[in-house]
């Protein structure tokens, strides 16, 4: 008998493929300005390869972008975009807090990586004072599965999940929750960087 998947995805399908059709339409026009422009300088010929130089990759990602999908199946973490890869966060030997920051926006996400396969998955995202977090059933599976590891990285980030659950539970704002608070540690004006595991199980011991 196959596990439940249960969906991980922070943005919902609709907003991932308007965020995919925004990424397309830049990608033309990026491939279509320089495109011209070497074209009017060094040829049609040159142009259009330009063009392409610039496109494809963008496109590819854009269409990446719209296909993307997470989820957790019993202790399998998968994510699907061109093709799927999965970890069994039993077995990963790597569980990180990765922290994002991009226009603004920062995102908390959980790196996993084993059988040498990587996994990003966003557990929130927040832009000043408020944001968008996992749903209550994913943390909850999610937490569970960690907990299951049986060592202390796992125990870490299982207490976590649950104290941002306790906390959303109590109705706090965004800005006193746990995964808004550790986001908040990391230094800005950096794309992405990884919080030092005893940082956040000193942040975690502090927790209710």
């Amino acid at each position: 008998m196959s596990e439940e998947r249960i969906p991980l995805d922070l943005l919902d399908p609709a907003a991932v493929r308007k965020r995919a059709r925004t990424v397309a339409i830049g990608a033309l026009l990026v491939a279509g300005a320089f495109g011209g422009l070497l074209g009017l300088l060094a040829g049609q010929t040159a142009g259009l390869v330009t063009a392409a130089v610039f496109a494809v990759p963008l496109l590819l990602l854009a269409w990446s972008e719209a296909r993307r999908r997470v989820w957790l199946a019993g202790r399998v973490l998968s994510v699907r975009a061109f093709g799927t890869r999965s970890v069994d966060l039993h077995a990963a030997d790597q569980v990180d807090l990765l922290v994002t920051d991009l226009r603004g926006s920062r995102t908390v996400g959980l790196f996993v990586r084993g059988g040498g396969k990587a996994i990003n998955l966003a557990l929130a995202i927040y832009a000043g004072t408020g944001g968008r977090e996992q749903g209550v059933f994913g943390l909850r599976k999610l937490a569970d599965v960690l907990a299951g590891r049986g060592d202390a990285l796992g125990l870490v980030f299982s207490d976590l999940l649950v104290a941002q659950l306790r906390a959303e539970a109590r109705g706090l704002a965004a800005a006193d929750r746990p995964l808004y608070q550790l986001g908040s540690l990391a230094p800005a004006g950096r794309l992405a960087q990884k919080l030092n595991p005893d940082a956040v199980s000193r942040f975690v011991s502090t927790l209710d």
